[in-house]
Parts: C-alpha cells; sequence; structure tokens
C-alpha cells in the first residue's frame, strides 16, 4: 500500500454545473460520431483499396470485350473505355467523399481537444475522457 501525497488526498470532488454536464455530453457525443465517422473512413478505403485493383485489371482487359461493371447491388455489362471513365468518376467521388469524412474526423477532434482542456482544467483526474 502508499502513501498518499498531500496534494493527492483532497477530494476530487467539484460540482458538476449544468454547463459542465453539457460539455460532457457533447464531448461523449463527438466522441460517439469521431467512431462512427473513423469506421466508415475504413470502409471507403477498402472500397478505393477494391477500386484500385480494379483499375489495374481494366488495364490488362481485352479493349473489345464487354466488362461487368458493378453499379450498386447490380452488375451491368459496359464497353471497356465507358467501364473506364465510369471508374475514373467512381474514384474521383470515393476521394471526394475521404476527403470530407477525413475533415469531419479532424474537427470533432479538435472541439474534443478544447472540451478536454476545460473539462481537465475543472476535474482533473475525477473525470476520465480517454477510451
Amino acid at each position: 500500500m502508499r502513501m498518499l501525497a498531500q496534494e493527492e488526498e483532497h477530494d476530487d470532488s467539484a460540482e458538476v454545473t449544468w454547463e459542465d454536464q453539457q460539455r460532457i455530453n457533447s464531448f461523449s457525443k463527438l466522441n460517439t460520431r469521431l467512431r462512427a465517422i473513423e469506421e466508415s473512413i475504413q470502409e471507403l478505403k477498402q472500397e478505393k483499396e477494391s477500386l484500385d485493383d480494379i483499375s489495374m485489371e481494366l488495364e490488362l482487359a481485352d479493349e473489345d470485350q464487354p466488362v461487368m461493371y458493378r453499379i450498386g447491388e447490380a452488375f451491368v455489362h459496359m464497353s471497356h473505355p465507358r467501364a473506364v471513365k465510369r471508374l475514373e468518376k467512381d474514384l474521383a467521388a470515393l476521394n471526394a467523399e475521404l476527403e470530407k469524412r477525413s475533415s469531419s474526423a479532424e474537427e470533432c477532434e479538435k472541439q474534443m481537444k478544447e472540451l478536454k482542456v476545460i473539462l481537465y482544467a475543472k476535474f482533473g483526474r475525477a473525470i476520465n475522457l480517454d477510451e
């Protein structure tokens, strides 16, 4: 058993005001939103990797043969040049969505950092805002 230092002896029971509770709730919502965004970013990265693989396959494919291209849940026969154009369009849209989600994640992290500073300043070790 260890002895507590003088500053650790004090009870860390700071009163939680309504504003503090709102900040804690906001932090929790941001944390949940950030986890969802990170999960969707991972899914988009996997989809991007798949599209990159398809791009490599299309480069090797015979240009005279029709290509089965997935649109939603269905596969459609397309000419090779049309499939390449469609793939480029899909990759551009995917990259735009990835950029949008990444900026949303950064914004959430920024807001969470600001709330952490405020909450840790008031509650110290009495509150845990880490995973």
